[in-house]
């Protein structure tokens, strides 16, 4: 063979070789699809379809389309949807790290900026430990007692009436039980102003962030202002006042902690959202599900009527509150079958691949609390109320009302309490019915009966 000819041939094999390395590198380093999915409209998305309809069927028409993680869009944020344990897990536990805690920016608004729910790392755990600490069973056990009060002063306000709207009533005493956790039990001259810039503010949780007169959103930032006047002024009073109790604004005081008045006002208002409406919606659903469940109401009844005989007209304990196993089972049944909280928002810190696919960085990442205790995967029968399944623990990562992780609800005991209480006075003292449709859910954000549920309520012969 000539020289020219093994040099062509040389030339050729190199340039095919090389061009054959490089497509092969270029594989490698090709960036991974986004997750199938679709965004909806601009800006808009589909948080109208999300919002507007049993959240069952929107989140399980885009499993059924698209598998177990997609991609969409809603409140303006574009976002990642995760329907599986595992997944939950891997963002929430595994790898905290790539995904921090955030809402949308409407939220993060109206909140506050120095909120505990928007943050990670020292500050966050900070915070974390001053909630804990002040929610722990340690600390709640000692304000059971007016806890209770508030509980008898609700239901004393509702048998009058008769006919109440049960969401209301439940948002009233979450309120206050609230207020209590975070004020203590002397702070009352404020309520009322509270409570009415707090209702204001909520009805703009979320609404798009177009701040211009005539939208909630305005109305909301509005009394969030109001909001922050007001816990200013606790704040100094409480200075002045050289308080030494021992409750959560108290703990947010200390010298030691170092937060501003501008924080501590925003972990207030956060302790409220986080405590207030979840609770409430609850203790809606746990009337309703007792109400068609009367085989269940029976058993509860007879285990609180047993700690009434116990306590011989003495006022409720700690200790009485943990031997109520049937009614805490009819709490954790209700909490699987309603899921308030369908999600959680996180937010990708930076690219991130996920099961394949990319995570751009800042997208919103949502573990969907709904569609994981709502699979036959996870629980028997799922749409089925049946208390007795919590008599076995569920599979680990499928039962997740409080979230998991560094994030999880560091106020849970204090909601079980509050819960406990009231249906323990409830069940004992009153009877009820609902009135108007019973089949009913209205949507927007939480999944509730229709109505805010309608009942009749009487005290017992």
């Amino acid at each position: 063979m000539e020289p020219i000819s093994i040099f062509l041939s040389l030339l050729i094999a190199t340039i095919i070789l090389s061009l054959s390395l490089l497509k092969l590198v270029s594989s490698r380093h090709a960036p991974l699809p986004l997750p199938p999915g679709t965004m909806g409209w601009p800006y808009i998305g589909e948080t109208l379809q999300l919002y507007s309809q049993n959240p069952n069927i929107f989140f399980s028409s885009k499993v059924k389309r698209y598998g177990s993680i997609f991609k969409t869009q809603v409140l303006g944020c574009r976002c990642v949807m995760l329907a599986s344990p595992d997944a939950a897990k891997a963002v929430l536990v595994t790898n905290a790290d790539l995904f921090k805690p955030t809402f949308p920016a409407s939220k993060e608004r109206m909140i506050g900026k120095g909120a505990i729910f928007f943050h990670q790392g020292h500050y966050h755990a900070n915070l974390r430990k001053l909630v804990l600490r002040a929610f722990m069973p340690d600390a709640i056990r000692n304000i059971v007692s007016h806890i209770e009060a508030i509980a008898l002063s609700s239901l004393q306000s509702w048998q009058p009436r008769h006919l109440i709207t049960t969401f209301h009533e439940m948002k009233t005493y979450a309120f206050n039980v609230a207020l209590l956790s975070i004020f203590g039990k002397d702070e009352v001259s404020y309520r009322d102003d509270l409570k009415t810039c707090y209702y204001t503010l909520e009805r703009g949780y979320n609404s798009l962030p177009i701040n211009v007169p005539g939208t909630l959103f305005h109305a909301a930032m509005k009394a969030r202002k109001k909001l922050g006047e007001i816990l200013a002024e606790v704040i100094s009073l409480r200075r002045e006042r050289k308080s030494d109790d021992s409750n959560l604004l108290q703990s947010f005081m200390s010298d030691a902690e170092g937060l501003s008045d501008e924080q501590i006002a925003d972990n207030v208002i956060g302790v409220i959202f986080a405590a207030r409406d979840t609770t409430a919606s609850v203790l809606t659903w746990i009337l309703k599900f007792l109400a068609q469940n009367p085989t269940v109401l029976h058993a509860v009844t007879e285990e609180q009527e047993a700690i009434m005989r116990s306590r011989e007209n003495k006022g409720l304990s700690w200790e009485d509150t943990r031997k109520m196993p049937v009614t805490t089972r009819v709490i954790q049944e209700t909490m699987r079958v309603a899921s308030i909280l369908s999600f959680t928002f996180r937010e990708a810190i930076e690219d991130v691949e996920f099961q394949g696919y990319r995570i751009p960085k800042g997208w919103k990442v949502l573990p969907l609390f709904r569609n994981i205790h709502h699979s036959p995967e996870n629980f028997t029968d799922p749409e089925k109320f049946d208390p007795s399944r919590f008599e076995v623990a569920p599979k680990p990562n499928t039962f997740l009302p409080f979230g998991s992780g560094a994030h999880s609800c560091p106020g849970n005991e204090l909601a079980k309490l509050e819960i406990l209480v009231l249906v323990h006075h409830l069940t004992t003292k009153y009877r009820w019915c609902m009135m108007g449709p019973q089949d009913g859910i209205q949507y927007g954000p939480f999944a509730l009966p229709q109505n805010g549920l309608p009942i009749k309520i009487s005290l017992k012969e």
